[in-house]
């Protein structure tokens, strides 16, 4: 048995099978809808169901952002019960997109990027023809079908080969493996592309990218991707970290700023070492960023990093009067493993 579901005000329609989120159902059918974790927890996927019966496969985390009683529902995590419809935006494709892809991928390369983060490069199969934006990400299946999600820190123009940047978590039974037994020819099941954690080029303003730790794999697929287009669009660069030892790429990006006039790059840490003889910017991010540029209107903000800190921009950014439209955001929701 399938279900129905009628998108307004496009007027599309898509069937979906038992268990199978409408997210998942509505892109299987080309029909590109708003998403980016895909976890339950941003709320980028919010819709507002006018008819029909829903469940979630597990209730969403994020109950600030959705108001049931006004009929929103999240697109990720929900499930058909009877023929829907709904109303969410259709996105017309900025530029082609590949179509959602499972395929296996060899460990091509480890390298430590530091204490704490590992840089992974996988070998997708020869054969396969794939494309993706500058920005998206890609999902690690695991054996018992869960899924760790990573951004992908290299360009369309560097496959068969994709780049990633892993940060090891302590109570993460993936990462631990990446740090501890991974090795070269070991072969893994990813999914990809995913996400709209892309740039856009419907307007000229100048784009402010906001990372936190990690965040910062899917901005240097962007500021690459830019540079290989020849997109001189004005670009700061926020990379908001811990500590100097955590800034595992800065020689590179101070790199880009002195071969490309339009990329400005401000590192700020927040808890500084005594050994770091830091000179530069110190505090939250955000907040650096708000005391820097008071008149954020003029800017198109791409954040990346922990969901707090994209929670944070996003709202103080948007008291200072950021228009909605011009927030991109990609939250790097850990998944934690059920018992």
């Amino acid at each position: 048995m399938t279900y129905t579901v009628y998108l307004r005000p496009s007027n599309q329609h898509f069937t979906v099978a038992p268990q199978e989120t409408l997210l998942t159902a509505a892109l299987k059918h080309n029909l590109l809808l708003p998403y980016n974790c895909r976890g339950g927890s941003c709320g980028a996927c919010k819709a507002t169901l006018l008819s029909g019966q829903i469940s979630y496969l597990e209730q969403p985390t994020c109950g600030d952002k959705i108001n049931s009683a006004q009929g929103d529902i999240l697109l990720c995590q929900a499930i058909a019960n009877t023929d829907l419809e709904i109303n969410s935006t259709l996105i017309s494709r900025v530029c082609e997109i590949s179509d959602i892809k499972r395929m296996p991928c060899r460990v091509e390369r480890l390298h430590k990027l530091s204490n704490d983060v590992m840089q992974l490069w996988l070998k997708i199969p020869e054969h396969e023809s794939l494309y993706f934006q500058a920005g998206q990400y890609l999902d690690v299946v695991l054996k018992d079908g869960r899924r760790r999600s990573f951004s992908i820190a290299s360009t369309a123009t560097e496959l068969p080969l994709l780049e990633l940047h892993i940060r090891r978590v302590n109570d993460g039974s993936f990462t631990q493996t990446v740090f501890d037994t991974m090795k070269v020819k070991d072969i893994l099941r990813i999914e990809l592309p995913l996400g709209m954690f892309f740039l856009r080029h419907d307007t000229l303003l100048p784009i402010l990218f906001v990372a936190g730790g990690t965040g910062f794999a899917p901005v240097k697929a962007m500021i690459q991707q830019a540079i290989m287009e020849n997109r001189q669009r004005e670009m700061v660069f926020y990379w908001g970290v811990r500590s100097k030892q955590d800034l595992y790429m800065h020689a590179e990006i101070v790199a880009w700023t002195k071969t490309y006039s339009f990329i400005r790059y401000i590192p700020v840490l927040s808890d500084p070492l005594p050994e770091d003889n830091w000179q530069g910017k110190t505090g939250l991010v955000h907040e650096v960023v708000s005391q820097d540029i008071p008149h954020l209107v003029d800017y198109v903000v791409y954040a990346s990093g922990p969901p707090v800190m994209v929670a944070a921009a996003h709202q103080q950014f948007l008291a200072q009067g950021l228009p909605a439209e011009q927030f991109y955001s990609d939250p790097f929701e850990f998944a934690k493993d059920k018992k």
